[in-house]
């Protein structure tokens, strides 16, 4: 026995996996900080054992000055370990507070860093811990010498089959990804959609595996000034600074981010096994999680399942289960039975409680797919059936869709009606109706975006050019169905027109308002546009050209290199970064030759891109303007108009945002559980009062002097 015990803690790395001249501690050396290392004295020995502690061979524990022998107590350990300096200390997070040593712990082959507390453990094996980390009541946590930390790559020696992919936006995985450290949405989004480039699905592939793969005998990591406390077990982790992780039951093959400025924390009850957890994110009260990727500052709490599964940046889930979907930045999901399976959700949205997206019951194969573009918002109870595709900042009201959907109209309400059996949409419904839920969703969006590392910009405006596109496909659908006298006689077009095409069946179909619709959409286009430049030239009064024939000239300058003669119509929705579809044609091509060595690379792209997206975007502004006057060129009066035409429409919307909140003031339904307006007032305060509508004025000010200033300019 006393042979077996010297030799344990040895052999991590299998001799036939250790390169030519290299020892089993090789990765490890590369990744611990170097440090003083001396061998213990006879009396630092002796103190040792006087307080119950055992190595098969003390000349294997290392430590670095100044070493108190006295601060560790009943632990054993094996193998080469290494201990930071270590004095008489408190470490302290909140109010959990233990002094600084190792107590009732077993050690195996381990680097800690200075000052640390390690109480209770006992199996700590193959860990880099830092400096001032708590380790309390852990019953197992160990690194294995192919561990991989949540990338879905091989070490040296293995095979396919145990390699971990992402059945991302398919139940069926014929869009599998490979998680790994970093990855953000459009990542998962550029390896998911464009599954035809074969080139481009197998370079991402190869990509992957050269950055991340790579020899066995990586250590498992705790970063500086960590707290682990009260867990079961923990294997083949790498775990960020200032992390705060406690009563999680398993925690298997992840890397999870954190930082002093952006700490992540793990919580009770939780399991999470083959993941990468951003910075800031928070997992709380009994969520499981499995083969998944959470992007930053995203929270998954009381319970919620989230299952072969990417959510990004600043999104929150709770008390619901989401399986093989893409999520793109900016999602809320937060209702105990709601159900999201095979989709790709593109951003801004909200899934109401009891929603079931994606149900597999109109055919006996696995569940088709989801495609829903930004603001996508199902409310109470909805069903949808696979596979159906929503346009952007669709509301879907309270009902059971039994067929599959397309909802080609931006900005619409989609209804159920039981009475006359039908799908009716009203196109451009936020618009005319609750300009205060649109707002608030796009300030809400940017305010709580809490990154401090922004790799990826994120559009948050409902107005942008995916969204105008839309509104000029809707366009001319519209048109064509209120001229289509087959469907309508005239005097219904000013209330409905029945339609084809919008779900997987026969009945009618019917577009409300159509009219008022085309009106409203004709509208926003100009919003977008003159908003755009105003926005534009606000932040560069410093521009050389000197008046409008200066500007005109430069947009269609970059109109010619951009598109030739014609406009940028397609725009691609990179994970929330909106980006014309040629810019991302040039990075497929140019990944499918093996022009990018590393994802890094890939990620400076998306840089270059967000660098160049104002300027795209206001030559796009620039050609919807020549669209919207049927073609023809935009004369210096025209442009100052449409300026001026910007202020009135500014003050439409402020004022029906205050309209959009007052209306749950004036209902009287809304008075009856209230003794009086006072109690009311005291209670739910006022539309006058609220936060967004007195913000809405204060903007609206701001842009009026600012406006004021510009039309000087020109």
């Amino acid at each position: 026995m006393a042979e077996i015990a010297s030799g344990f803690g040895y052999g991590f790395i299998p001799r036939e996996f250790l390169p030519r001249g290299k020892d089993e501690f090789y990765l490890r050396d590369e990744e611990a900080p170097v440090r003083p290392w001396r061998a213990l004295s006879a009396g630092e020995k002796a103190v040792l054992a006087e307080n119950g502690n055992y190595s098969p061979d003390w000349n294997d524990f290392l430590v670095s000055d100044p070493f108190d022998p006295r601060l560790i107590h009943n632990s054993r350990f094996y193998g080469l370990v290494r201990l930071g300096p270590l004095e008489d200390t408190v470490i302290q997070h909140h109010d959990f507070a233990l002094p600084s040593g190792i107590r009732n712990s077993m050690v195996v082959s381990s680097d800690i860093g200075a000052d640390c507390a390690i109480y209770d453990c006992p199996y700590l094996s193959h860990y880099i811990i830092g400096d001032r980390v708590i380790l309390s009541s852990i019953d197992e946590m160990q690194t294995t010498n192919h561990s991989k930390f949540g990338n879905g790559v091989l070490m040296s020696g293995e095979d396919e089959e145990v390699r971990v992919w992402i059945d991302v936006m398919n139940e069926a995985g014929g869009r599998s990804i490979l998680p790994f450290d970093g990855m953000i949405c459009a990542d998962a989004f550029l390896w998911a959609a464009f599954r035809d480039d074969r080139r481009l699905v197998e370079a991402l592939k190869d990509l992957t595996q050269k950055q991340y793969g790579g020899p066995r005998g990586r250590y498992g990591t705790v970063g500086n000034c960590s707290v682990i406390k009260s867990c079961r077990i923990i294997k083949d982790c790498a775990i960020g600074d200032h992390a705060y992780i406690k009563g999680a039951n398993k925690l298997k093959n992840l890397t999870i981010h954190s930082s002093e400025d952006e700490a992540s924390q793990i919580g009770e009850g939780v399991e999470l096994v083959n993941g990468i957890i951003g910075f800031g994110c928070h997992v709380f009260y009994g969520v499981k999680a499995v083969r998944f990727v959470m992007g930053r500052n995203s929270s998954l709490k009381y319970g919620a399942r989230l299952i072969h599964s990417v959510l990004g940046d600043n999104s929150t889930v709770s008390c619901c289960e989401i399986l093989n979907n893409l999520i793109f930045p900016v999602h809320e999901q937060h209702h105990n039975n709601s159900f999201l399976v095979a989709g790709l959700i593109q951003g801004l949205s909200n899934m109401a409680a009891g929603a079931t997206i994606g149900s597999n019951h109109n055919s006996r194969a696995n569940d088709g797919e989801i495609r829903a573009g930004r603001g996508f918002w199902p409310g109470l109870s909805v069903t949808l059936k696979h596979s159906s595709r929503f346009a952007s900042f669709v509301l879907i009201s309270k009902g059971d869709y039994p067929y599959e959907m397309n909802i080609p109209l931006p900005f619409s309400l989609v209804n159920h009606n039981v009475k006359y059996d039908r799908v009716e949409v009203m196109p451009a419904y936020f618009w005319m109706y609750n300009m205060y839920a649109l707002e608030r969703n796009s300030w809400k969006a940017k305010d709580r975006d809490r990154r401090k590392n922004k790799i990826q910009y994120i559009e948050t405006s409902y107005l942008a050019p995916d969204t105008a596109e839309e509104i000029i496909a809707a366009r001319e659908l519209l048109s064509a169905w209120i001229q289509d006298r087959e469907n309508s006689s005239k005097d219904e077009q000013e209330d409905s027109v029945i339609v084809e095409g919008l779900e997987r069946h026969d009945r009618k179909q019917a577009i409300l308002k159509p009219l008022k619709a085309l009106d409203a959409y004709t509208n926003m286009l100009r919003y977008y546009v003159f908003n755009t430049f105003a926005e534009y030239l606000f932040c560069h009064r410093e521009l050389d050209f000197s008046g409008f024939a200066e500007l005109a000239a430069a947009l269609d300058a970059e109109r010619e290199k951009n598109a030739g003669s014609g406009r940028v119509s397609e725009w691609v929705n990179m994970g929330g970064q909106i980006v014309p579809a040629f810019r991302v044609d040039r990075l497929r091509a140019g990944i499918g030759l093996g022009r990018y060595s590393s994802w890094h690379e890939i990620h400076d792209e998306y840089r270059r891109w967000a660098g160049l997206y104002e300027l795209d975007k206001l030559s796009h502004a620039w050609s919807l303007l020549a669209l919207l006057d049927n073609g023809g060129p935009v004369d210096r009066a025209a442009f100052i108009e449409g300026l001026g035409r910007l202020r009135l429409t500014k003050q439409w919307i402020c004022a029906q945002v205050y309209e959009s909140r007052a209306k749950d003031f004036l209902d009287p339904f809304r008075k009856i559980t209230y003794r009086n307006q006072e109690e009311m007032d005291a209670v739910a305060g006022s539309a006058e009062d609220n936060f967004f509508v007195k913000r809405a004025k204060e903007k609206l000010a701001s842009f009026e002097a600012s406006l004021k200033t510009l039309l000087e300019y020109f």
